[in-house]
């Protein structure tokens, strides 16, 4: 289940006023405190903006403690992982599980973290330094030895950079991205590039008075398509992380009538407060992006075969069609159309948006490498022979060595929440990043070029890389929209390895 932590308003120093408007206490020892949870909207403005490094300290360790129990699970379920792979003659799991995905084979996948880490490692070494520099300068200042870089200092120094250097403020960008015209203008760009219809359900039978259900319809209303449900805030219990599960495919019936696809968005976005509406960081803006395209391409899928619908593509390509999407959120004529202030109804002004894309990949050799070490942790307990390999010991030992940060001291076991060992992406992690090769390849080439607001690119999209879902190869797919075999050029572009 969920952490928490509680803390003093001092030892919460740098949170911003908001965040603790319709916040719980509790009494501790005599002394009212704040409860800040584990989930998202708690613990990530704590970890970018406590000045406390006591406080960060504490808040993951709350957040690195939480379910021991999962650990013998994944233990176990790595075993036997193993021994299904070796009975039906594979060496490893991964060599089990990556045989009808786009890499093939394991030798693949660790030759693609390994250049790729090389290559991060050069961005990373002058990000370290100047995260280093400016620690020293705290620690100088509070009289303190200067003792390292530890897994706590990660996002509160990395977005340290990003507003020196960029004068971005988390907080002066959120108040341009309410989170109910966010979701309006998305939706209304999806609706317009792919050529669809949404219709809000009103009275819905859901499942919390939260969640919104829409109907699909193609533009001209007259071809019913499919429903989608939001659940879009966080609340007890509930899942914590952002996803979008495919509740029903779709396929041609016996009598080959059409079953309509009805998929789930779920997420745990800021909620409102007394004062202000939700609003949200421009990261959770292009969190929306991505998971709407998940959402989408369920819709837009049409196959004979439910096993083959929408996202049941190949494991490392199925982030692609919605990493693509995520470029509407860096691009300056798309955001003036949902980013608005939340008191004026003013567009985001453009000086605003230029630096937000001038800080888009600061950072970006840490933050990749972080993906990398979760492709590396997952590679490193699937393709093994060891049915006994240490998942705790390893994933705190990849995680230091590279990920360049110390981790603490005290027992941990961030492994324990690393749900994707177990929701399906096992020996598949390292997906996230080869996918977007193939994303960055499609928005370069054809959006780029054409245009974002070309609707027959739009078009185009939706028919050859949604449409067919699993049906049929990825690659196929991508020739077909591409005009030619994919490449890595814009992909090591995207993410400032190589000048455009």
């Amino acid at each position: 289940g969920d952490g928490f932590e509680t803390f003093t308003r001092e030892e919460l120093d740098g949170l911003v006023d908001d965040f603790f408007e319709g916040r719980e206490t509790k009494v501790v020892d005599g002394v009212e405190k704040y409860i800040v949870t584990t989930k998202y909207p708690d613990i990530v403005p704590v970890m970018m903006k406590a000045t406390n490094e006591t406080t960060r300290r504490r808040m993951l360790f709350a957040e690195e403690t939480r379910c021991p129990e999962n650990i013998p699970l994944l233990q176990e379920a790595v075993k036997l992982r193993l021994e299904v792979a070796q009975l039906l003659g594979y060496r490893t799991h991964a060599e089990y599980k990556l045989e009808l995905s786009m890499a093939k084979a394991p030798g693949a996948v660790l030759a693609f973290e390994k250049d790729l880490r090389q290559r991060l490692d050069v961005l990373a070494d002058k990000e370290i330094k100047e995260i280093e520099a400016l620690k020293r300068a705290d620690k100088k200042a509070a009289g303190e030895k200067y003792d390292g870089l530890f897994s706590w200092d990660f996002r509160y120094y990395s977005n340290m950079v990003k507003e020196r250097k960029h004068n971005i403020n988390d907080d002066e960008v959120k108040e341009y991205f309410p989170m109910k015209e966010v979701t309006r203008g998305i939706l209304e760009i999806y609706q317009t590039m792919l050529g669809l219809r949404f219709v809000k359900v009103e009275d819905a039978a859901v499942w919390h008075p939260e969640v919104e259900l829409y109907e699909v319809w193609e533009a001209d209303g007259k071809k019913f398509t499919g429903h989608f449900y939001l659940d879009l805030f966080p609340r007890a219990d509930k899942y914590n992380h952002a996803a979008v599960w495919p509740i029903r495919p779709g396929f041609v019936r016996a009598d080959g009538t059409h079953e309509f696809p009805v998929a789930a968005m779920v997420a745990n976005f800021p909620k409102p407060t007394a004062s202000k509406p939700a609003l949200l960081k421009h990261s959770d803006a292009v969190t929306l992006l991505h998971e709407l395209g998940h959402v989408l391409h369920s819709i837009c899928s049409t196959t004979k075969w439910a096993r083959f619908h929408g996202t049941a593509t190949e494991g490392d390509f199925v982030e692609s069609p919605s990493q693509m999407l995520e470029n509407w959120g860096w691009e300056p004529s798309e955001l003036q159309k949902f980013a608005v202030h939340y008191k004026t109804g003013k567009p985001i002004p453009a000086e605003l948006v230029k630096r937000l894309v001038a800080a888009k990949n600061e950072g970006a050799g840490l933050f990749n490498l972080r993906q990398v070490f979760f492709g590396m942790f997952d590679m490193s307990i699937h393709h093994t022979e060891d049915p006994n390999v240490d998942v705790k010991k390893n994933f705190l030992k990849l995680r230091q060595e590279i990920s360049r940060f110390e981790n603490d001291s005290n027992d941990t076991w961030g492994t324990s929440t690393f749900g994707h060992m177990m929701g399906g992406y096992d020996a598949g992690y390292y997906g996230y990043m080869w996918s977007l090769v193939f994303s960055a390849d499609m928005f370069e080439s054809r959006f780029i070029k054409e245009g974002v607001e070309n609707t027959t690119t739009g078009m185009d999209y939706r028919r050859e890389i949604l449409l067919p879902g699993g049906s049929r190869d990825a690659m196929i797919s991508l020739e077909h929209f591409l005009g030619r075999k994919p490449n890595n050029k814009a992909f090591l572009r995207s993410i400032g390895l190589e000048s455009r």
